[in-house]
Protein backbone atom coordinates (compact mmCIF):
# COMPACT_ATOMS: atom_id res chain seq x y z
CA UNK A 1 0.00 0.00 0.00
CA UNK A 2 1.52 3.26 -1.15
CA UNK A 3 1.61 6.04 1.41
CA UNK A 4 2.93 9.58 1.29
CA UNK A 5 3.15 11.55 4.51
CA UNK A 6 4.03 15.23 4.42
CA UNK A 7 5.41 17.10 7.40
CA UNK A 8 7.16 20.36 8.19
CA UNK A 9 4.42 22.86 7.57
CA UNK A 10 3.51 25.56 10.02
CA UNK A 11 3.25 29.27 10.69
CA UNK A 12 6.21 31.48 9.82
CA UNK A 13 6.81 35.18 9.36
CA UNK A 14 7.53 36.64 5.98
CA UNK A 15 11.18 36.17 5.13
CA UNK A 16 11.41 32.99 7.13
CA UNK A 17 12.10 29.42 6.07
CA UNK A 18 10.48 26.02 6.30
CA UNK A 19 11.48 22.59 5.05
CA UNK A 20 8.75 20.22 4.00
CA UNK A 21 9.31 16.48 3.94
CA UNK A 22 7.44 13.78 2.07
CA UNK A 23 8.03 10.30 3.47
CA UNK A 24 7.08 7.56 1.03
CA UNK A 25 6.39 3.90 1.70
CA UNK A 26 5.00 0.91 -0.12
CA UNK A 27 6.86 1.46 -3.38
CA UNK A 28 10.31 1.82 -4.89
CA UNK A 29 10.65 5.57 -4.43
CA UNK A 30 13.62 5.93 -6.75
CA UNK A 31 11.61 5.09 -9.88
CA UNK A 32 9.03 7.80 -9.25
CA UNK A 33 9.10 11.42 -10.30
CA UNK A 34 8.10 13.69 -7.43
CA UNK A 35 6.38 17.03 -7.34
CA UNK A 36 5.25 19.54 -4.75
CA UNK A 37 1.95 21.27 -5.42
CA UNK A 38 0.10 23.89 -3.45
CA UNK A 39 -3.43 25.15 -3.20
CA UNK A 40 -4.02 28.57 -1.71
CA UNK A 41 -7.37 29.86 -0.42
CA UNK A 42 -9.78 30.17 -3.32
CA UNK A 43 -7.15 29.09 -5.82
CA UNK A 44 -6.54 26.08 -8.01
CA UNK A 45 -3.85 23.58 -7.13
CA UNK A 46 -0.60 24.51 -8.86
CA UNK A 47 2.75 22.85 -9.41
CA UNK A 48 5.49 24.45 -7.33
CA UNK A 49 8.49 22.24 -8.04
CA UNK A 50 9.28 18.90 -9.61
CA UNK A 51 12.18 16.49 -9.50
CA UNK A 52 12.48 13.58 -11.88
CA UNK A 53 13.58 10.09 -10.97
CA UNK A 54 16.91 11.07 -12.51
CA UNK A 55 17.24 14.25 -10.48
CA UNK A 56 16.28 16.91 -13.01
CA UNK A 57 14.40 19.79 -11.42
CA UNK A 58 11.77 22.30 -12.41
CA UNK A 59 10.45 25.32 -10.51
CA UNK A 60 7.49 27.58 -11.01
CA UNK A 61 8.58 31.12 -11.74
CA UNK A 62 6.98 32.31 -8.51
CA UNK A 63 9.36 30.25 -6.36
CA UNK A 64 12.47 30.12 -8.50
CA UNK A 65 15.53 31.14 -6.47
CA UNK A 66 13.69 30.74 -3.16
CA UNK A 67 12.62 27.08 -3.07
CA UNK A 68 14.76 23.98 -3.54
CA UNK A 69 13.40 20.52 -4.22
CA UNK A 70 15.48 17.45 -3.43
CA UNK A 71 15.17 13.77 -2.74
CA UNK A 72 16.97 11.11 -0.74
CA UNK A 73 16.14 7.78 -2.35
CA UNK A 74 17.93 5.86 0.40
CA UNK A 75 15.49 7.37 2.90
CA UNK A 76 12.46 7.23 0.57
CA UNK A 77 11.95 10.90 1.28
CA UNK A 78 11.55 14.06 -0.73
CA UNK A 79 12.03 17.60 0.47
CA UNK A 80 11.07 21.14 -0.33
CA UNK A 81 13.29 23.79 1.25
CA UNK A 82 11.44 27.09 1.25
CA UNK A 83 13.35 30.29 1.95
CA UNK A 84 12.39 33.96 1.84
CA UNK A 85 8.77 33.02 2.31
CA UNK A 86 6.08 35.49 1.33
CA UNK A 87 2.45 35.78 2.43
CA UNK A 88 1.41 34.67 -1.05
CA UNK A 89 3.13 31.33 -0.40
CA UNK A 90 0.38 30.54 2.12
CA UNK A 91 -1.29 27.31 0.99
CA UNK A 92 -1.74 23.65 1.64
CA UNK A 93 1.28 21.92 0.14
CA UNK A 94 0.90 18.45 -1.35
CA UNK A 95 3.46 15.87 -2.31
CA UNK A 96 2.79 13.92 -5.52
CA UNK A 97 4.65 11.03 -7.09
CA UNK A 98 4.28 9.58 -10.57
CA UNK A 99 5.77 6.27 -11.67
CA UNK A 100 7.99 7.01 -14.63
CA UNK A 101 6.72 4.22 -16.91
CA UNK A 102 3.22 3.23 -15.77
CA UNK A 103 2.03 6.73 -14.89
CA UNK A 104 0.61 5.55 -11.55
CA UNK A 105 0.23 8.60 -9.34
CA UNK A 106 -0.22 9.13 -5.63
CA UNK A 107 -0.89 12.13 -3.38
CA UNK A 108 -0.12 12.94 0.20
CA UNK A 109 -2.66 14.42 2.57
CA UNK A 110 -1.17 17.90 2.50
CA UNK A 111 0.50 20.15 5.04
CA UNK A 112 -0.51 23.72 5.80
CA UNK A 113 1.99 26.52 5.34
CA UNK A 114 0.97 29.94 6.61
CA UNK A 115 3.18 32.98 6.10
CA UNK A 116 2.30 36.07 8.10
CA UNK A 117 3.20 39.58 6.98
Amino acid sequence: QVQLVESGGGLVQAGGSLRLSCAASGMIFSIYHMGWYRQGPGKQRELVAHISSGGSTYYADSVKGRFTISRDNAKNTGYLQMNSLKPEDTAVYYCNIVQATSGDTYWGQGTQVTVSS
